[in-house]
């Protein structure tokens, strides 16, 4: 009898990240990447959690100078 297929760690965890979270690519200069990470871990923080929050201050920021709520 066959075995059955078994998924790993990584597939499963990947399934879930499909299905939780949207994929957003963004370029930066060559060295830029390595300024950014750094900064992030200055902080405690992984590169997507700064990313993340430097795009929910932004627009924070927009919204209160717009007016918006």
């Amino acid at each position: 009898m066959p075995r059955p297929k078994v998924k790993t760690t990584a597939q499963v965890k990947n399934d879930y990240a499909r299905k939780a979270y949207d994929d957003l690519r963004i370029q930066v200069k060559k060295g830029r990447k390595a300024d950014l990470q750094d900064h992030a871990a200055n902080r405690g923080e992984s590169l997507n959690g700064f990313v993340n929050r430097a795009i929910d201050e932004a627009v924070e920021r927009d919204k209160e100078k717009d007016g918006d709520s």
